[in-house]
């Protein structure tokens, strides 16, 4: 008889936490993708036949007339929304409905990592917010000019007396993204692209390469804590958190005692816990097209009181979001210059004649006023954003009302996990003619100003927008300025036209990497 009960208790926690979950959209009558038990509509990802990319695209165009789509990731209940009023409304106007992000569970039992600003939630991320975002505005980025330039500059010296070669884009890329994070957010200089053994550029390789299982382990421990405690997930190694902890704290140490001053991010936390960090009031009116602004959010709330631990997950938070998706971006950017040489010489004409105008020494309003070298990295952006899609989580109950015939209201409960698909509508012919093909002059005077909003998010939308996408900017238009000043990107035997994604990677890109050359230009 207990044998039995047991068998009946084992059968019902099995259906109502493993299999019950995956009928979630049907039984609320939303129009939604039909999942399996477990795994969801994750299927292709478990067994590596796509990328997670893809998954989402894939759901967008699956359901054209749809506001709005219902699917699971394993057992997670995820709403994809493709309505441009919907996702201003959610993104924006409801912002407190939505003010959060899918927490990964082993993340936000991290004592370091849960401090990060993206993994803050509510209240604390409001005041973190407000707190980091004048480090980011276009006067401290103005200090920070000629510390990214260096890192430019250095890394186009270093392939000059060579030749002609081949390079792997991403492993060089990640060298200079290294670089860049090291000088301007730890205040040191590692040239990684002469010594790679250098030990930040190795501990930062570990920071932020993760195997597919760690990834596969990252998902399911969403599930819950108890299944992220059982499965020893660890977001990041012991000895690197320690070995970053100890060079943020040894350099806010030295500095306070010996009254150095940097212009750097560990110089702008220490000025934020001292109180004495505004907002610019100037206005930059050669700001790139993709950069997004900071919200009222931003600007009124009370501050954060910055700790030891909160200072180093920021500058933690700064280097995983600065080393991956830069390298990405401008692996991409690279590519497409490569295969589409009518845009390389049009932009190296610019970079020529910026040249030859400051003879070699170039200031931070030039680059900024560079406007065709801003829209070959906005296209780029647009057909390649290194983030394909941005989450929120309902931190209210949210009603939905219908507006088109078929549709009814529908109430957003809380807890469930909302996607803006950024790529899938970047590339949605709709909203862009020939959205495959690499075309700048969409981001030219006259086009751009056509541009739908809510169709070109590569920074996401909203409060919770990129807080550093100046400074990615920045750090594209400083590296593509003193490289192509040198060399022209030609395409090899070895580069992949066009890319194919490898769904067997974590991060985007093709299966054998990104192989160009580098060929000396006669100038």
């Amino acid at each position: 008889m207990l044998s039995v009960l047991l068998g009946i208790i084992f059968g019902a926690l099995i259906y109502y936490k493993l299999i019950k979950p995956s009928n979630y959209w049907e039984e609320r009558g939303i129009p939604h993708v039909p999942s399996w038990p477990i795994v969801g509509n994750m299927g292709a990802f478990f067994r590596r036949k796509k990328h997670f990319f893809e998954i989402t695209s894939d759901i967008y165009k699956k359901f054209p007339n749809e506001r709005y789509v219902g699917y699971m990731q394993f057992t997670i209940p995820v709403l994809l929304i493709k309505d441009l009023d919907l996702i201003k409304q959610i993104g924006v106007k409801e912002f407190d409905h939505f003010h959060d992000h899918l927490s990964v569970k082993s993340i936000e039992l991290d004592p370091l990592l849960s401090k990060t600003l993206f993994h803050l939630t509510g209240y604390k991320w409001k005041q973190m917010r407000t707190t980091l975002s004048p480090v980011f505005t276009s006067g401290k980025l103005r200090n920070m000019y000629h510390l990214i330039g260096e890192c430019a500059e250095n890394f186009a010296k270093h392939f000059e007396w060579k030749g002609q070669l081949e390079v792997e884009m991403r492993g060089v890329l990640t060298k200079f993204a290294n670089d860049v994070i090291a000088t301007t957010a730890f205040g040191i200089e590692v040239n990684s692209i002469e010594n790679p053994k250098h030990e930040f550029y190795t501990m930062g390789q570990k920071f932020t390469q993760f195997s597919f299982l760690q990834v596969l382990k990252l998902f399911l421990s969403q599930m819950s804590t108890k299944l992220a405690t059982m499965l020893k997930v660890r977001a990041v190694p012991d000895d690197v958190l320690e070995f970053f902890r100890s060079i943020v704290l040894n350099n806010i140490d030295r500095r306070s005692k010996e009254g150095i001053i940097r212009p750097d991010l560990i110089h702008l936390l220490m000025e934020a816990r001292k109180g004495r960090l505004t907002h610019d009031t100037a206005h930059n009116d050669n700001e790139s097209f993709s950069t997004v602004g900071e919200s009222h959010i931003g600007q009124v709330l009370p501050k954060m009181e910055l700790t030891d631990d909160y200072i180093v997950a920021q500058a933690l938070f700064f280097f995983f979001a600065g080393f991956e998706t830069i390298s990405t971006a401008s692996c991409f950017l690279a590519h497409e210059l490569a295969v589409n040489i009518d845009v390389q010489k049009k932009l190296q004409d610019e970079i020529d004649n910026v040249n030859e105008k400051h003879n070699g020494e170039i200031p931070y309003e030039a680059i900024q006023s560079m406007k065709y070298l801003d829209q070959v990295v906005s296209e780029s952006l647009r057909l390649w954003p290194p983030v394909f899609h941005t989450d929120r989580v309902c931190t209210r109950e949210f009603k939905i009302e219908p507006k088109n015939p078929n549709e009814k209201a529908f109430l957003v409960e809380k807890g469930v996990n909302v996607i803006i698909p950024m790529r899938p509508l970047h590339l949605d012919p709709q909203y862009f003619s020939e959205p495959d093909r690499f075309d700048p002059e969409r981001f030219n005077d006259e086009n751009k100003a056509k541009i739908l909003p809510g169709t070109y998010i590569p920074f996401g939308i909203g409060p919770r927008n990129c807080i550093g996408s100046r400074f990615a900017l920045l750090e594209m238009k400083l590296l593509f300025f003193h490289l192509l000043a040198k060399f022209n990107l030609v395409p090899t035997d070895k580069t992949e036209i066009p890319i194919k994604i490898s769904p067997k990677k974590t991060n985007l890109g093709p299966e054998n990497g990104f192989h160009l050359g580098f060929k000396p230009r006669k100038t």
